[in-house]
């Protein structure tokens, strides 16, 4: 094939638009590639976003019961069945939940948020809006999904006989929960607003209206040894407010090391702290 020598002072009529044309193009293509704007750099961002890993931890208590076998914070974990684990080598569902002392990030205890409603994707979670959490565990990027339904003489948690919390791979109207303010006198104003991540919330079942809790009290015999029952239980004092059993927090993963979460950064002084600590001198800020 015979090359083309000629320059574009040469050219005339279309073929010297086409060459300013291509160089538009390339010049447009690495503008939007430096200012981060390119299509698949957007999904890139949307994705990580949208699918940021999370642990569900139940915050410790220092006024909690005294009988509790597992204290300070506990999270979600995924719990394949004992006596399935040994026998075969890939996950059984439905799938069993449990809460441990773990604050380590790992797969069975980091769960995805995910959009119900496609008009709701890109969006940040918000009270009283339906969403899903889904976990994969590390097990051939099968998705499960956090699940529960209403307590049968057949089907209920194991220790409790409450309502069960368990990991499904069937998409359905089952796996929809919801965020709700832990105090009820502000829960309505909290409505629509944005939930903050590491803050204590309450995650309830759409379908049964029932809010996630952990049983510290209550332990079972896992694959991994003995951990805390999870069920889909609200438990409320005399004044009609949640128990610390029913208190959970979004914790997201620390940006600087991914072997840790925010919980592991050390807590600012409060305001007042601060003052009194400049008024003696031992501020050094």
């Amino acid at each position: 094939m015979a090359q083309n020598l000629y320059g574009p002072g040469v050219r005339i009529g279309n073929w010297n638009e086409d060459v300013y044309l291509e160089e538009e193009l390339m010049k447009d293509f690495l503008e939007k590639r430096d200012k981060g704007k390119l299509l698949i750099q957007r999904r890139r961002r949307l994705k990580q976003n949208l699918l940021r890993p999370v642990m569900l931890v139940n915050p410790d208590d220092p006024d909690t019961e005294a009988d509790v076998f597992l204290g300070g914070d506990l999270s979600l974990c995924m719990t394949p069945d004992e006596i399935q684990s040994h026998l075969r080598d890939e996950l059984e569902v439905p799938c069993g939940l449990s809460a441990v002392q773990a604050k380590t990030p790992i797969g069975r205890n980091t769960f995805i948020i995910l959009s119900v409603h496609r008009d709701a994707t890109g969006q940040v979670l918000r009270y009283g809006q339906d969403f899903c959490l889904g976990i994969t565990g590390g097990f051939d990027n099968k998705m499960l999904y956090l699940s529960s339904d209403h307590r049968t003489l057949l089907k209920s948690s194991k220790r409790s006989w409450l309502q069960e919390v368990y990991l499904t791979n069937e998409v359905s109207h089952m796996n929809c929960w919801q965020a709700a303010f832990p105090d009820p006198q502000l829960r309505l104003e909290y409505e629509g607003f944005p939930v903050l991540a590491n803050a204590k919330i309450l995650i309830n079942h759409c379908h049964t209206n029932r809010g996630l809790a952990a049983h510290r009290h209550l332990f079972l015999s896992t694959y991994f040894g003995k951990e805390a029952e999870v069920v889909a239980h609200t438990y409320l004092d005399s004044h009609r407010v949640e128990k610390p059993r029913n208190h959970w927090m979004l914790v997201t993963g620390n940006p600087r090391d991914a072997s840790s979460t925010m919980l592991d950064l050390p807590k600012p002084p409060a305001e007042d702290t601060r003052a009194m600590e400049q008024a003696m001198g031992l501020d050094t800020q």
